[in-house]
């Protein structure tokens, strides 16, 4: 099933967000609802609550005094940390639970106030957030809750920023309007993203990139790498030796086909063909048919074997290049990007032997030009390169 993380300040409509993908057909967990349920009256939650903070936190029914714990923890860091400490296990032990009995393909959307701040953003496919201005969301809180304007300022500055926030999101819904341009932002997401991304996901297919268009100089890139970079990171844990942004978008300034390159160094490719298979692609990464390898340096040499995934998003395409560690193969894509990265000079005449191919035949793209000599040329300035400079991956 493809799981979806939402989020958004306090204030932001994240709600509204919610129960608009919910109408679409999502199942929603929202954590906070879950987070009162692990608490309730006669919990081991609400006990050790208790033990941490007094009976000053319940009410007169023996309920959690929501009101009364949230003038504690939002004024303390530390005290905002133990009742983490309390509560979040608890939470995502009941959240694994009813993710479990959702149906196979389900889109299973996860409403988590705090899931930047608590890093939970590479247990998802998707991280999506609701973003609105600071001032929008403080009339809000005064207009909608009734609450004090030094008290909404408190919640929000306990939170995290917008600007951490964008950068866990692969998608950012802002919410500034009306909530009928809110609906209609997140009925595209569910029709051109959500929908198909599942489907994809469970059918184990990957979205091949576009024609070999040269987009211009992403800055977003290394955060696009750095988001899918933690969610493998996430799925194969240690199994992963290295994980490092290769290829076109790894240099900057470079216009390059919208496709994140991702290296993975692994101990075996023999591991690579068997779980670790598997959990790349139940992480969103399935893998390309076929048998896959790289033009040796120089030519001649043999093949360079590796494993090839891909990525069942449809609005992020990856080319994800399982290669055994410490190999010709993994050290070259290194020591390439390493070097266009350092010399300016190559980067541009890199970047007019893209273009001349992509002008000569653009419908079959540059990806698969390895063979050309230019590579075996760029590959023995690299090697000076790097003699010269004591280079190393």
């Amino acid at each position: 099933m493809l799981r979806v993380g939402l989020t958004g300040g306090i204030g932001s409509g994240k709600s509204a967000a919610a129960a608009r993908l919910v109408e679409r057909g999502a199942v929603l967990i929202d954590a906070d609802r879950v987070a009162r349920e692990v608490v309730a009256p006669g919990t081991d939650g609400l006990a050790e609550i208790i033990a941490a903070f007094s009976d000053a936190v319940v009410d007169a029914d023996g309920a959690l005094d929501r009101a009364a714990l949230g003038a504690v923890v939002f004024a303390d860091e530390t005290a905002r940390r133990r009742l983490e400490a309390i509560t979040h296990p608890r939470v995502r032990a009941r959240t694994a639970e009813l993710t479990a009995a959702a149906a196979p393909d389900a889109i299973v959307v996860n409403d988590v106030p705090l899931l930047v701040e608590v890093g939970l953003a590479p247990t998802y496919h998707l991280v999506v957030v609701v973003q609105t201005a600071v001032s929008t969301r403080l009339e809000r809180l005064e207009r909608d809750r009734g609450m004090g304007r030094a008290e909404a300022e408190r919640r929000i500055a306990a939170q995290a920023d917008d600007a951490r926030r964008r950068a866990a999101a692969d998608v950012v819904l802002t919410n500034d309007g009306s909530l009928t341009a809110l609906h209609d932002a997140v009925d595209l997401l569910w029709k051109q993203r959500l929908v198909p991304y599942e489907d994809n996901l469970r059918q184990r297919r990957v979205v091949p990139p576009d024609a070999a268009e040269l987009a211009g100089a992403d800055a977003s890139w290394p955060e696009q790498y750095a988001r899918l970079a933690a969610r493998i990171q996430h799925a194969l844990g240690s199994d992963a030796l290295r994980i490092d942004h290769i290829g076109s978008t790894a240099v900057p300034g470079l216009a390059a086909q919208n496709v994140i390159d991702v290296q993975v160094a692994v101990s075996s490719l023999a591991d690579a063909d068997g779980p670790l298979a598997d959990r790349l692609a139940y992480a969103g990464f399935p893998r390309v048919p076929g048998q896959w390898w790289d033009d040796p340096r120089p030519a001649g040499r043999g093949r360079w074997e590796k494993r090839l995934h891909g990525s069942a998003d449809p609005a992020r395409p990856v080319r994800l290049h399982v290669r055994l560690a410490d190999s010709p193969g993994w050290r070259y894509a290194l020591l390439m990007r390493d070097h266009l990265r350092a010399d300016p000079d190559q980067r541009a005449a890199y970047l007019l032997f893209k273009r001349d191919l992509v002008d000569a035949a653009p419908e079959a793209g540059y990806s698969g030009t390895a063979r050309n000599p230019w590579f075996d040329e760029e590959y023995l300035r690299a090697e000076q390169w790097a003699e010269q400079t004591g280079w190393h991956p």
